[in-house]
């Protein structure tokens, strides 16, 4: 018997399969008017508890979650809530319903250099050991995913889920064999760039510090190719957030496996360089890939005042790792100064964030697109603050006119589609 996340149970969805395909738009036009239509006609109560018994079925997958060098430790305790400051915790998973943690491998971009690769590295393992320690400290309460096929099965032995990924190829360094380890370990994405260009690609975002122009390959270097096709052999979905736009279509054109945006938003709500525009956008759902939305509020609302406000106090604090890291009361003033920043300048709300969704959904499909938080690496919107929240996501989708299917597939559904077919991609190929 299915497991009850996998149930569908919206009759509209029944109507779709019945339907010939001169027809099916209108009828998923009509479908989706009378799920409006009965969710307008619903009191509040009736439509919290019916996004609330959504939630409750589908399987909740988040893209993209940070964490500190020392997570996993008793200063950043994952099963303590709140531990460290994080907006995603043990507790605060169980609170909203969140079923699955992408905990992220970062490493930031420094001068490339032979000693510098080898700091990447050695940096690279201490948080792949850190995700596994916490697996290994909380054994009844979450476990590591190695590959797609085992999400669902942990899930159904009632364990909350980490799967891992790598944000920043720079920590393969010149090193092809590294990706092996890292598929080994568990890495199911890796995101080709971050902030400053590295040997794989141009980034979205130069780092003039380091001698960075506003681009140096061109898009991906020719060592970028061989990267891309030893991820397409190996395993590991190609993550195209970050980098330049010449860099993410030509990604898409170079990889044989769907391509991902582990967490990216719309160019055209909010035109800043981290953001994908449609062109970008396209050249993803070519591939079959998918781009998760991401609920970080400069990339889904530009509002400059806030963000010059939000860097300055980053920068006084070590930038986005130095913030990372803070603990007891230097990270207590750190979120007081915060607050003051959130309250003369208004952060990006929930809907605002959905509004991307619905903007990426219309233009490249709904089996193309996902849901990402950048949780405790400057994510956060009202509405979806941390974890715990993750249920309103749910709800806000519902209030669209998102049906139990869409949801699922919005969640985790494309996600672990697009996971698998890259592993099995490999897999025929080896």
């Amino acid at each position: 018997m299915p497991h009850p996340k996998l149930i569908l149970l919206s009759f509209t969805l029944l109507l779709f399969a019945s339907c010939s395909s001169e027809v099916d738009s209108q009828v998923q036009a009509q479908a989706v008017e009378e799920v409006v239509k009965s969710v307008s006609e619903m009191t509040e109560e009736e439509l919290v508890a019916h996004a609330s018994a959504i939630h409750e079925r589908v399987l909740t997958l988040d893209t993209h979650d940070d964490i500190p060098f020392n997570f996993a430790t008793e200063n950043v305790d994952p099963g303590i809530r709140g531990s460290g400051g994080r907006q995603v915790d043990l507790p605060k998973m169980r609170e909203g319903k969140l079923d699955v943690g992408t905990f992220i491998v970062y490493v930031g971009q420094t001068e490339r250099t032979p000693a510098n690769y080898e700091k990447a590295k050695e940096d690279a393992m201490t948080k792949f050991n850190a995700i596994h320690r916490m697996a290994d400290m909380y054994p009844d309460e979450i476990e590591v995913a190695l590959t797609a096929a085992d999400v669902m099965p942990i899930h159904e032995r009632g364990k909350l889920v980490a799967a891992l990924a790598i944000e920043n190829g720079y920590v393969i360094g010149k090193d092809l064999s590294l990706l092996q380890k890292y598929k080994d370990l568990g890495a199911n994405y890796i995101t080709l760039a971050h902030g400053g260009h590295n040997d794989i690609s141009d980034s979205s975002t130069p780092r003039p510090n380091l001698g960075d122009g506003r681009e140096e390959h061109g898009g991906i270097s020719d060592f970028g190719a061989e990267v891309i096709k030893e991820m397409n052999r190996v395993g590991i979905m190609v993550d195209v957030s970050h980098i330049s736009k010449k860099a993410s279509i030509e990604a898409a054109q170079l990889s044989a496996a769907p391509i991902i945006a582990s967490h990216s938003s719309v160019t055209a709500l909010c035109d800043v360089p981290r953001n994908m525009d449609d062109d970008q956008m396209l050249a993803l759902k070519e591939t079959g890939g998918v781009m998760n939305v991401v609920a970080l509020g400069s990339f889904v609302k530009r509002d400059p005042a806030r963000q010059v406000a939000l860097s300055d106090l980053r920068t006084k604090y070590g930038g986005w790792s130095g913030v990372g890291n803070l603990t007891g009361e230097k990270k207590a003033e750190y979120d007081r100064n915060r607050a003051k920043i959130d309250e003369e300048f208004p952060p990006a709300t929930l809907s605002d964030f959905i509004d991307h969704i619905d903007y990426a959904v219309n233009l490249i499909g709904i089996d193309h697109v996902g849901i990402s938080s950048d949780f405790d690496g400057g994510g956060g919107i009202d509405g979806w603050e941390d974890a715990s929240e993750s249920g309103n996501v749910t709800l806000e989708l519902v209030r669209r006119g998102y049906s139990e299917e869409d949801i699922a597939k919005l969640w985790s559904g494309n996600y672990l589609r697009v996971w698998a077919e890259v592993e099995r991609i490999a897999e025929e190929s080896q």
